[in-house]
């Protein structure tokens, strides 16, 4: 449906996008992910058309976007603030980009309805907009966005002036409704559980350019660059030596976790002979009494945070430089291990992944 290719934006001496070559898939739901400042929201403009590319170009299903207005591009675009106008019910706010097309009253007032349908509020057309809460203002944003009926929906954080909890539902609510109308969306987040929720797959990026694209499993478990690991949930990070490679896979040597193998990272090179091996804290799990495990080590307990479902440990290894940090869920007891508790952890190889710096 996409296809950006050797995208470089400059302002003045400033470089917001360099060199950014994308593929995203019809009817996929794709995410642009990355602190303030990666250049996510510049991308998203450009898509959009109200920006045009210093360098490189962006076709929308097989149309060349060099120099097409927003007005004539195939997309939408739903703001962070929403943008709903507050002297204007409902109704008249999904009716308003309708307007241009001189549709007649009836056809008008069809797609309206099923606009409000799809988002869930077909009984409060007459509600003004004033009147709303911040959920129901995001679905009429939505439902006024795909009345015009685009073939790539663009979301500029929408969910990140809502609450907690209605983000949760609206961020279910959001997938539900992509697959319901089946069309291209792409999302720009800074949060990475938002992302890993509700995308088929996620560009990181980081200064202007994409790290690493990959589905939300692949990205979480096997990210390819120390920044991509650290920037994507909670990370352990330790030093090694290689030890052999080939070219699919490494031996690397450690002192905490001794000798392990792991698949060789797209692009890895070896830096002087050394690595940096990434294990998720989830996937190191707390022995108790007589549990035995192929791969173990011991450490002690040196601090512990409790949040309700789960309790984070951080323990302490002989030989590591920097403690580990253990997540483990309270069904088995974790919230009661005391800080200066000698522990025993099991980890599967598997779960160590070489990293890129």
């Amino acid at each position: 449906m996409i296809e950006i290719s050797g995208v470089t934006r400059k302002f003045g001496a400033f470089t917001a996008l360099d060199r950014v070559s994308a593929t995203i898939n019809e009817g996929e739901f794709f995410s642009l992910l990355g602190p303030s400042g990666c250049g996510k929201t510049t991308l998203l403009r450009l898509i959009a058309g109200f920006d045009q590319p210093t360098e490189g170009g962006i076709t929308i299903d097989g149309q060349p976007m060099e120099g097409m207005p927003a007005n004539r591009r195939p997309t939408n675009m739903v703001f962070q603030s929403y943008a709903i106008f507050p002297h204007m019910n409902v109704q008249e706010n999904v009716a308003y980009g309708l307007k241009r097309m001189r549709l007649d009253k009836a056809e008008e007032k069809r797609r309206v309805e099923e606009a409000l349908t799809q988002v869930e509020l077909g009984h409060l057309g007459k509600r003004r907009a004033n009147e709303l809460s911040g959920g129901q203002r995001q679905r009429v944003a939505l439902a006024r966005a795909l009345v015009m009926r685009p073939k790539v929906l663009l979301l500029d954080e929408p969910l990140s002036a809502l609450d907690k909890k209605l983000r949760e539902q609206m961020q279910v609510e959001l997938r539900h409704l992509q697959k319901q109308v089946g069309i291209t969306f792409i999302l720009v987040t800074h949060d990475q559980y938002e992302a890993l929720a509700m995308s088929d797959r996620i560009a990181v990026m980081f200064d202007g350019q994409i790290a690493q694209v990959a589905t939300p499993k692949d990205i979480y478990q096997r990210p390819v660059t120390r920044q991509v690991a650290d920037f994507l949930g909670g990370m352990n990070f330790v030093s090694a030596e290689v030890a052999a490679e080939n070219g699919t896979s490494l031996t690397l040597k450690t002192r905490g976790f001794g000798q392990v193998k792991t698949e060789r990272p797209e692009g890895f090179v070896v830096n002087g002979g050394t690595a940096t091996l990434g294990i998720r804290p989830e996937r190191l799990r707390v022995l108790w009494d007589d549990d035995r495990s192929e791969n173990e080590i011991a450490g002690r307990v040196v601090d512990r945070h409790y949040f309700g479902e789960i309790t984070h440990l951080i323990v302490e290894i002989p030989d590591l430089e920097t403690p580990l940090s253990v997540i483990e869920t309270n069904d088995f007891g974790a919230d009661d291990i005391p800080v200066g508790s000698q522990i025993r952890l099991a980890f599967d190889p598997d779960a160590l992944v070489a990293l890129r710096d």
